[in-house]
């Protein structure tokens, strides 16, 4: 049986491949906040965290990303991941999510360590 993060995480990579906009909003609450780090300013509202993904997109096809939920407790979800992009970089991810009580996030902080290429 797939958890409520579980399934958070794969429809998160289904927008990501895709990149339509109301995949990408049908992920967050109303009046989410989005941190690209942990320091960095939130985007706040659904709107705002769909229009600075589209911003900074990545290319379907363009990246691969290998994961697991590393803690699952009361809507709290941690996830631990890989991302590759073959032309260019390397990531290990670590996402931290709130999830509301409709499983959509009200909050994602994401932390993303660069990795040598291929390592």
């Amino acid at each position: 049986m797939t958890s409520r993060g579980e399934q958070w995480v794969e429809d998160y990579v289904q927008a990501w491949r895709s990149n339509d906009p109301d995949q990408i909003g049908a992920l967050f609450s109303e009046d989410a906040r989005y941190l690209t780090s942990p320091d960095a300013e939130p985007r706040v509202g659904r709107e705002a965290i769909v229009g600075g993904w589209l911003e900074d997109l990545d290319e379907p096809g363009s990246w691969t990303f290998e994961w697991e939920v590393v803690k699952e407790h009361e809507g709290f979800v941690l996830v631990q991941g890989r991302t590759e992009y073959p032309d260019e970089r390397d990531y290990l991810n670590l996402w931290v999510i709130r999830l509301d009580d409709t499983g959509r996030a009200a909050e994602f902080t994401e932390w993303y360590m660069p990795r040598p290429h291929g390592s």
